[in-house]
């Protein structure tokens, strides 16, 4: 089996990959600053890849705030790529968004960096672009207070984490890597949605009551509002719908 190190292992997806990984039978190195290895600073990392054949990375900064989170990318690529070639690792697969290339501000912009960044660097690198999680919806309910919130009516193709990290990890493992020119791998859940309508499906379980917003001050929101955030038509399509995974959650 296949000795993988993971960044951000202990976040939203890469829970879900060192688990895929595990139950595959794969030995995983997970990398966060919860296991005391900062892939920002380097600190820890060159012994955590010692072995290590393949890098997942899906870590991720915590806020929309273009320039913190472009700095946080930038570093990181840089470090797992150089950490990672002095260890041998013959290659990463890295975690994106779906529509990124379209983005000019915000978080948004700093991933889409985040992408052109890995494929300058110097490893091998393979890229899957996912829709917005099914999980991000509480999180946008999270950060309002009270009983009332107000969400975008962007239309998504919601994905599940763990359906994302399947794939993620599928791609890591694949022998060949995708044809030179060919679209970048994109996952999306079975069918479109819309940020609002499925907040307020998870809101009527908490007790919140979710109202229709535009947000025009959201980084990209004009563009998330067209469409923006959907998958092209070369997307896979897997894994529950937000009903369906929603009503699995405990």
């Amino acid at each position: 089996m296949t000795k993988f190190a993971v960044a951000g292992a202990t976040g939203r997806l890469g829970r879900h990959v060192v688990d895929v990984l595990t139950e595959q039978g794969h030995q995983v190195v997970s990398m966060s600053r919860a296991t005391g290895v900062d892939i920002v600073t380097g600190e820890r990392l060159a012994g955590a890849l010692a072995g290590v054949e393949i890098i997942i990375d899906v870590a991720s900064w915590h806020a929309s705030e273009q320039e913190a989170a472009t700095e946080f990318f930038r570093a990181s690529a840089r470090n797992l790529h150089q950490a990672g070639q002095k260890a041998g690792v013959s290659r990463i697969a890295v975690a994106s968004i779906t529509g990124v290339d379209g983005a000019t501000s915000g978080f948004g912009a700093a991933k889409k960096l985040h992408e052109e960044l890995h494929l300058y660097e110097v490893l091998p690198v393979r890229i899957l672009r996912a829709a917005q999680f099914h999980e991000f919806v509480g999180q946008m309910l999270d950060w309002q207070q009270g009983d009332v919130a107000y969400i975008p009516t962007w239309p998504s193709q919601l994905v599940a984490a763990r359906t994302v990290a399947e794939e993620l990890v599928d791609l890591a493992i694949a022998p060949d890597a995708p044809s030179p020119g060919a679209p970048i791998p994109e996952i999306a859940g079975p069918r479109q949605e819309t940020l609002a309508g499925a907040a307020r499906l998870l809101g009527a379980r908490r007790g919140i009551k979710v109202v229709d917003a535009d947000h025009p001050d959201f980084p990209d929101a004009q563009y998330a509002a067209g469409g923006g955030l959907l998958p092209s038509a070369h997307a896979k399509l897997a894994g529950p719908t937000f009903q369906e995974w929603l009503d699995a959650q405990p």
